[in-house]
C-alpha cells in the first residue's frame, strides 16, 4: 500500500501541490502542506503535484516496505494520516 506523506522540515508551503491537486493538499494553519487524502493518490495529478514541490517534501512511500520507506524523515509517514 501506498501513502503520500509532506516532510514538515522541507516544505515551504509555496501552495503548488494545493493548486494542482486540492483534493489531497492543502497548506495548513502552518502554512504548510499537508496531505488530506490518501484515497486515489496514483493519479497524474499527484504526481504533477508532487513533481511541482520545488523542495521535494512530498513523496509517495510503500508503507508494506517500511525498511525501504522513501522519506527523508520517517516520523512523518505516521504523522499525516489521513482524516477520512
Amino acid at each position: 500500500m501506498k501513502k503520500l506523506i509532506v516532510n514538515d522540515d522541507t516544505c515551504i508551503g509555496c501552495g503548488a501541490c494545493e493548486a494542482i491537486d486540492a483534493s489531497h493538499f492543502m497548506i495548513n494553519e502552518e502554512g504548510l502542506s499537508s496531505v488530506i487524502s490518501n484515497e486515489n493518490i496514483e493519479t497524474g495529478e499527484v504526481m504533477s503535484a508532487i513533481n511541482s514541490c520545488p523542495v521535494n517534501a512530498i513523496k509517495l512511500v510503500d508503507t508494506e516496505n517500511s525498511d525501504e520507506c522513501a522519506c527523508d524523515n520517517c516520523e512523518h509517514c505516521t504523522h499525516h494520516e489521513d482524516n477520512n
